[in-house]
C-alpha cells in the first residue's frame, strides 16, 4: 500500500518538472531575440535585411520585454524575469527621450514649411496632398514614388497653381520623385546616382536667403541593403560652407538604425525628435505596427517650430510636415 500511494506522487513530480522545464525554455527562447536586438542597437550595427527590419520595431520590443518580465516573474522564473526587465529599461532609455521636446533656439529668420509624402507608386490622394499644402501654407513639397500619372493628377488638383516651381523626375512605380516649391528653384546635384533619383535644388526665398533641399528616398533595405547603405550615405552634409540644408522624404530608416543616426552627425536634427513626436509611426504594410521612417531633417543651425504626421489616403506612408525656422 505504501508503494502504491507513493508511485503516483513520483509521476506527478516528474510531469510537473517537465512542464516547468518547458515553460522556462519557452520564456528563455522568447527573451533571447530581444536581447540580441538590444545588443545590435547598443553597438550600432544594423546587420542584415532581417535585423534591419527588426530594429525598426525597437520601441515595440520594449513593450514585449515588459510583458515577458511580468510573465516570468509571475511564474517565479526569477533570472529570466530580471533579464527581461533589464532589457525593458535599456530599451526605454533609448526610446523614451523621443517623446520629449527639446528647447529650440530663438531665431528671427524666415519660416520654411516643408511637406514630404511617399505616394506609393502614385496612388496617394492628390486632392489630400493639395489640401495639406493649402492648410499648412507649404513652401516646399517633397514627393517620392511619383509616377507620370500622379503628376497629371496633381496638376489637375491645382498643385502647380499654388507651388509653381518644380524639378520633377516621374518614373514607373517607386522610382520617381520630385521637389515642388512656392519659390524659384535651381536644380542641384547634391547626391550621386540613385534608383529613386533623390533630386535636390537651391530655393530662393527672397531677400538674399537661399536654402538647399533634397527629396530623400534611398532604396528599401528589404530589396538590397547594400544599395540602401550606399544611397543613404550619399546624402550631403550640412555645414557653414553651404546654405541651410533640409532633407525630406522616405528614408527607409528610423532613429533605431545606425545608418540614420550617422546622418544626424552630418549636421542635422530630426524635426520629429526636436518636438517630441519621433515615436509616431509613418509607415506600415498592414502586418507590422507603424514605424517612423519618413522624416524632415533640418540643418542644426535652424530651429523647429512644428512637426506633424498627416494621414495620407491611398498610400502606405503618412505624410510628414515640419516648420523650420532659419537663422
Amino acid at each position: 500500500m505504501v508503494i502504491e500511494e507513493r508511485a503516483p506522487a513520483v509521476v506527478r513530480r516528474t510531469r510537473g518538472g517537465a512542464r516547468g522545464t518547458l515553460v522556462s525554455g519557452l520564456l528563455i527562447g522568447a527573451v533571447v531575440p530581444f536581447a540580441a536586438l538590444t545588443g545590435l542597437r547598443l553597438v550600432g550595427y544594423d546587420g542584415n535585411t532581417y535585423t534591419i527590419a527588426a530594429l525598426a520595431l525597437t520601441p515595440y520590443a520594449g513593450v514585449a520585454t515588459l510583458v515577458l518580465a511580468v510573465l516570468a516573474l509571475g511564474l517565479r522564473r526569477w533570472w529570466t524575469g530580471v533579464v527581461a526587465l533589464v532589457l525593458t529599461f535599456t530599451i526605454a532609455a533609448l526610446v523614451l527621450p523621443r517623446a520629449f521636446a527639446t528647447e529650440q533656439k530663438a531665431l528671427g529668420g524666415k519660416h520654411v514649411r516643408v511637406l514630404a509624402s511617399n505616394m506609393l507608386g502614385g496612388r496617394a490622394d492628390p486632392g489630400k496632398i493639395v489640401g495639406y499644402v493649402k492648410e499648412h501654407q507649404v513652401d516646399v513639397l517633397s514627393l517620392t514614388e511619383m509616377t507620370p500619372e500622379a503628376v497629371t493628377k496633381l496638376e489637375r488638383a491645382g498643385l502647380f497653381e499654388i507651388l509653381p516651381f518644380h524639378v520633377l523626375h516621374p518614373a514607373a512605380w517607386a522610382s520617381g520623385s520630385g521637389l515642388v516649391s512656392k519659390y524659384p528653384l535651381t536644380p542641384l546635384k547634391l547626391t550621386g546616382a540613385s534608383n529613386s533619383k533623390q533630386p535636390s535644388a537651391s530655393i530662393d526665398l527672397g531677400d538674399g536667403v537661399r536654402i538647399e533641399v533634397v527629396a530623400v528616398h534611398p532604396a528599401a533595405p528589404m530589396w538590397d541593403r547594400h544599395v540602401w547603405v550606399d544611397e543613404a550615405k550619399d546624402l550631403p552634409y550640412a555645414d557653414a560652407e553651404h546654405d541651410i540644408r533640409i532633407l525630406a522624404g522616405d528614408f527607409n530608416a528610423s532613429v533605431d538604425h545606425a545608418l540614420f543616426r550617422e546622418l544626424l552627425t552630418r549636421g542635422y536634427v530630426d524635426a520629429a525628435d526636436q518636438v517630441g513626436k519621433a515615436l509616431t509611426g509613418t509607415w506600415t504594410n498592414g502586418m507590422v505596427p507603424p514605424v517612423p521612417i519618413d522624416h524632415v531633417l533640418a540643418d542644426k543651425r535652424a530651429a523647429i517650430a512644428d512637426f506633424e504626421v498627416l494621414e495620407m489616403p491611398g498610400s502606405d506612408h503618412d505624410a510628414v510636415y515640419a516648420e523650420v525656422v532659419l537663422p
